[in-house]
């Protein structure tokens, strides 16, 4: 039941008038309630517009350019999510801020987590990749319960070729929240023939298993739903002629992070 919220050109407050404005504003995409993909039970998600990465499996590209999300105020989003918390609650849910990349928003997504959980009570997450995890504050990040962190691939080149972007930034945001004590869900999307490779499902792995704060693992099958939006905005999903995996591969994935000790569905 997402709810698209227009087309109009916006940018991000930046800190120094955020500063002096509240509530802050923001460019969000869409507003959705789910269960089961974007943490714990069911979920207020506010999806926010803009995205540094260019994902070649993205199944949101409408999603990467913040202008073509609408300004929108941080009260209209929690009088909106306001409207589901006792649902929400007795489901042992919460809200999610996704995106998109909410960090490319700091303070506005900063604002959206505060309420959530003190205005609202309720549990709170963070969906972001952690390429842009240098602008979430310390602040930003004691309103979040759990982060659900996509590492895309260990194979440095893999990871470059999927993202457009490096992957060490994700790997220095992921040491911090372990160094937090931050609960982690880490989020791996199997792609066949791009992040398949036994050496890249290990290498995240044990990456994942000696942080020590990550609780489950998200062993994605890759999938082909998203075309349809690249068609329409005349983007080449390069990935047409790729499979989802079998369920014979997912589970030999999933059985790598388990091997680590690592719970993973």
């Amino acid at each position: 039941m997402t709810v698209l919220l227009g087309s109009n050109i916006t940018r991000a407050a930046t800190p120094a008038a955020a500063a002096t404005q509240r509530p802050s504003e923001g460019s969000v995409h869409s507003w959705d309630l789910s269960t089961g993909v974007d943490g714990p039970g069911t979920r207020f998600v506010t999806f926010l517009s803009g995205c540094p990465l260019t994902c070649l499996y993205c199944h949101n590209p409408d999603t990467w350019r913040m202008r073509n999300g609408k300004r929108t105020s941080a009260d209209d989003v929690i009088a909106e999510a306001g409207k589901y918390t006792r649902f929400i609650a007795a489901s042992g849910g919460g809200a999610t801020v996704s995106g998109g990349e909410p960090l490319l928003q700091p303070v506005f997504a900063g604002e959206l987590l505060h309420r959530m959980k003190h205005e609202l009570g309720l549990h709170t997450a963070l969906d972001t990749s952690g390429f842009l995890g240098v602008r979430a504050t310390d602040a930003l990040l004691r309103d979040v319960d759990l982060v659900l962190l996509d590492i895309k691939s260990w194979d440095r080149e893999t990871y470059r070729k999927v993202t457009g972007r490096p992957l060490a930034p994700t790997l220095d945001f992921a040491h911090r929240l372990a160094d937090l004590g931050k609960e982690v869900h880490v989020r791996f999307v199997l792609v066949p023939g791009l992040t398949d490779a036994p050496e890249n499902v290990e290498g995240v792995a044990a990456f994942a298993a000696s942080l020590g704060n990550v609780s489950r693992v998200d062993v994605l099958p890759f999938h082909k739903l998203g075309e349809a939006k690249w068609q329409a905005l005349e983007m080449n999903f390069t990935l047409h002629d790729t499979p989802s995996p079998t369920p014979d591969q997912v589970a030999q994935a999933r059985e790598t992070f388990a091997a680590h000790g690592l719970y993973a569905v």
